[in-house]
């Protein structure tokens, strides 16, 4: 059972950065298509960034968030990252961890994902 922590959440102005954490608990980590995901209270949780498994760790980004977030994993540490700069607004959301057994596609079909962290919030005011 993959378990996943997330942090780093906070409250920055537009413009601002955030650096968000996903700790996994256990060495299996790197065989896992690794994502973000973020929910808002007026819309369904959405896919804002993956990284896939294996040597070439090709990521996938939501077309809202490309040129300003940039997910990143340390397979030797067990921990994903999502570096978000720029942010706006409407970044204003829970961001979650997930994992997937599955291929990373760009798609971000929630479905496929077996492994959930319990969020952290982030807010950013104009």
């Amino acid at each position: 059972q993959l378990r996943l922590v997330e942090s780093g959440g906070g409250s920055v102005h537009s413009g601002g950065s955030l650096r968000l954490t996903c700790a996994a608990s256990e060495g299996t980590f790197r065989g896992y298509c690794m994502a973000w995901f973020r929910l808002t209270p007026e819309t369904r949780r959405e896919g804002v960034a993956s990284v896939d498994a294996g040597g070439s760790a090709t990521a996938y980004y939501a077309d809202s968030v490309k040129g300003r977030f940039t997910i990143s994993r340390d397979n030797a540490n067990n921990t994903l990252y999502l570096e978000m700069n720029n942010l706006k607004p409407e970044d204003t959301a829970m961001y979650y961890c997930a994992a997937t057994v599955w291929v990373c596609t760009p798609s971000f079909k929630e479905t496929n994902f077996d492994y959930w962290g319990q969020g952290t919030q982030v807010t950013v005011s104009s």
